[in-house]
């Protein structure tokens, strides 16, 4: 036994040890504990040092409200998840159950207790159930999601939410609520507390899985290209291996096509800060036209809009756009409108948004396969509970076919098979079409069936917990129903209990473990076999040609090859997974270390921070300083355009005079500033603050936009043989120090030529020129 399980086994002991004597006391004692705890916390006292009595007193409450008393290793689960471990407990081991624990201790401190799941349905349902126990112990909980996703939470309401000593969302609604709570213009209008704890449900899903594409807040439609076409047709024209090349789905030009480029546009260098926007425009044509395939990355639909499919689970993501000119690049490609290109106005990734949480925790059925990426990325150990009953289930050998044909004539016979003795049969798929094919040939057999493709959590769940019983057979995509308990029906043991198909080789292990797992929880009998041939969607990373070799009707290929070339296929394909989520984290750092400094900033700006007059009038003298370092020769017409600009509507002539231009024109803005002062009195600090905090949000906007828009662009710069990520990171810094410029020049325009007016409550209204 190794140090950890020493010391979650120790403390196991001394809850057991609690649970003894709490099963003594009245309920109007247990209830009274809450406060006990709060005000021995208040006297000094720490979490870990109440845990065994906290964890004993909600072990009891969850027994005498939900009839359910934790098993010994949800106890230790539950003590894992305190001390900030991620935890494998297998599938219907009873994590919510688990959960409880932890989040009543760290609710118990009046900081913000968070737990996050997978979709709105399971959050609902978990705040619901287990909220229960928290209001029978005098603790508030809330959900931060509706059922209906059309409908949004309005600040106020969030704000109620967020109070709650416990809370329970979505990891997508949880990241978004971050963004904008740092784009509020008052400290009123903000609702969200500080982080403190969170525990991650599905964790492996959310930190791994989902970490690479970040959440994009987006703005005003910036004015639209008319690169587009011109770049989609060029693309058009371009040879494979002599313009460009494909390699693990990304696209290189090569030294003749970056040259290709620089005599079709008529440029010198493509790499150019002047010719910023054809490269970028070049690169987004080249990536819609081969990477992006129709019907697998997105569908075009009956009313001529372009809409994504999340690959990972098949559904359709409305409303959902690809960023930096991605989407419009696609729409050009199909020859449809194209629709209004957004600015990304905030952003930021899982690993960021969660690395936030001074103790954050997560729980899944298949974390342990990623412990290495996950300890070094977000510095977390993992840690495998057991399970409460030996696993029965029956994990079969895979099966092996060359063709798809063979492989889903195969999977149909299976499940005829043992749908006629009537064992329920589950089959999951990686993909959309995969599900629909199956259901297609299911209806040919006369089999009736459920098909769930993860377009509704809700009714889904329902369906779901259905598959174990006798004669059901249900078809999913891998996360349809993700979450939900399967039990089995009457007599469904005696047939070996529910059987799992899954169709295809996943992108990686953990999605088939999670896939068997739907089978054989808390010991009860099973089975999964899966079903993969070469034509799965996971061997297209070998190449059309190389398979296509394999694959002709005649030739004859071993099994033993064929088990070789697709796993190595998913070897390749979760590497590049791997390698592809940490170059999002490292060039996510570059915009977290801004985005900290522009937060904080802006947070001081809006909590009332004051600004040192005396700093604004050296801001005014730097920037006339920078005017005249720009402009060597200084005419009257450029001193009035720099005076109209920057200082004043109204050109008025000093009584003073000097020959030195630079100090006359320090000496009128001086004259500005004190003029600007005198007129609002006491309230020009408040004024000053809030033209500071305009400026600094129309920097940042345009900060935001432009390193998403430069992460899309500078994988053109392959050819150049230069270090892409040192290359962002170079620019970034550049852009950084562009904007604080901009910034400063921004803040005293709006300061010396802002016009105040005042509405009701002498409530200040400023019109920014």
């Amino acid at each position: 036994m190794n140090k950890i399980d020493k010391r979650l086994h120790f403390l196991l002991g001394k809850v057991k040890e609690e649970c003894k004597k709490v099963k003594e006391l009245s309920d109007y004692e247990l209830k009274n504990k809450t406060n006990e705890f709060k005000r021995r916390l208040l006297a000094g006292e720490t979490t870990e040092d109440i845990l065994p009595e906290a964890f004993a007193v909600c072990c009891e409450a969850d027994y005498r409200v939900l009839g359910m008393f934790p098993y010994d290793v949800q106890i230790l689960g539950g003590i894992a998840l305190h001390l900030c471990y991620l935890c494998e407990m297998n599938t219907g081991e009873g994590k919510t159950l688990t959960a409880t624990m932890p989040l009543y201790l760290n609710g118990l401190t009046g900081k913000s207790t968070i737990l996050v799941t997978a979709n709105e349905y399971l959050a609902i349902r978990d705040a619901e159930e287990m909220g229960q126990v928290y209001k029978f112990l005098g603790l508030s909980v809330k959900a931060g999601v509706n059922r209906d996703t059309n409908e949004k939470l309005d600040n106020e309401t969030k704000k109620d939410v967020y109070n709650a000593d416990i809370v329970y969302t979505t990891h997508g609604a949880l990241g978004f609520d971050y963004l904008i709570n740092n784009l509020v213009r008052s400290k009123e209008d903000r609702f969200m507390r500080d982080f403190y704890y969170v525990i991650i449900d599905e964790a492996d899903s959310v930190l791994l899985d989902s970490a690479s594409m970040p959440l994009v807040i987006s703005g005003s439609p910036r004015v639209q290209s008319n690169l587009y076409g011109i770049t989609d047709f060029f693309v058009t024209t371009l040879v494979e291996d002599v313009h460009y090349t494909l390699e693990d789905k990304k696209v290189w030009l090569t030294t003749k096509g970056v040259e290709y480029v620089q005599r079709y546009f008529r440029i010198q260098n493509l790499y150019g800060k002047e010719n910023y926007d054809i490269l970028r425009h070049v690169v987004l044509a080249l990536r819609a036209h081969f990477l992006f395939d129709k019907d697998i990355d997105y569908v075009v639909t009956d009313k001529g809009e372009m809409v994504l499919l999340d690959k990972s689970t098949g559904r359709k993501l409305n409303g959902m756009k690809l960023r930096g000119g991605s989407h419009q690049a696609i729409e050009e490609k199909e020859h449809l409108e194209l629709s209004d290109e957004q600015r990304s106005v905030a952003a930021i990734t899982y690993q960021n948004l969660f690395n936030l949480f001074p103790k954050m925790s997560g729980m899944s059925g298949t974390i342990a396969d990623g412990k290495d990426e996950l300890l070094e990325v977000y510095h977390k150990q993992v840690v495998v509970i057991p399970p409460n009953k030996p696993l029965a289930r029956k994990d079969l050998p895979d099966k092996y076919f060359k063709t798809s044909e063979e492989q889903f004539d195969a999977v149909i016979k299976e499940t005829v098979k043992r749908h006629n003795t009537g064992q329920p049969v589950l089959l999951i798929a990686s993909l959309i079409s995969d599900t629909e094919m199956l259901s297609k040939l299911l209806v040919q057999e006369n089999i009736e069936h459920s098909v769930l493709n993860a377009n509704n959590a809700f009714w889904e769940a329902e369906i779901i917990k259905e598959a174990g019983q006798r004669n059901v057979v249900t078809v999913a995509t891998s996360m349809a129903g993700r979450g939900t308990d399967i039990h089995l029906g009457p007599g469904v043991k005696e047939l070996g209990g529910l059987c799992v198909l899954g169709v295809g080789r996943m992108n990686n292990t953990r999605d088939e473990r999670q896939a068997r797992g739907r089978a054989g929880r808390q010991g009860e009998p099973g089975v999964s076999i899966f079903y993969t041939s070469l034509e799965d969607d996971v061997c297209e990373i070998l190449g059309d040609d190389f398979l296509e070799k394999y694959i002709e009707k005649d030739k004859h290929i071993s099994k033993r090859r064929i088990k070789k070339l697709i796993n190595k296929s998913q070897k390749i394909k979760s590497e590049s997974s791997v390698f592809q989520r940490k170059s999002s984290v490292d060039y996510d750092s570059v915009m977290q270390r801004q985005r900290t400094i522009m937060y904080k900033t802006r947070n001081d700006l809006i909590d009332g921070k004051n600004l040192d007059e005396n700093v604004l009038v050296q801001i005014v003298g730097n920037n006339i300083d920078e005017f005249f370092a720009k402009h060597k020769n200084v005419d009257d017409f450029l001193m009035n355009r720099y005076i109209l600009d920057n200082l004043s509507y109204r050109l008025k002539k000093l009584s003073i005079s000097t020959a030195d231009k630079k100090e006359y024109l320090k000496q009128y803005a001086n004259r500005a500033f004190n003029d600007k002062k005198q007129l609002l009195g006491k309230r020009f600090s408040e004024y000053c603050r809030l033209c500071t905090l305009s400026a600094l949000d129309e920097g940042w906007v345009e900060e935001v936009d432009y390193l998403q828009q430069l992460q899309a662009a500078i994988s053109g710069r392959s050819t150049a043989q230069r270090n892409l990520l040192f290359e962002y990171q170079r620019e970034a810094r550049i852009s950084f120090e562009d904007m604080e410029k901009s910034i400063k020049k921004a803040m005293i325009r709006n300061i010396l030529l802002g016009e105040v007016s005042f509405g009701k409550d002498n409530e200040m209204i400023i019109l920014y020129p």
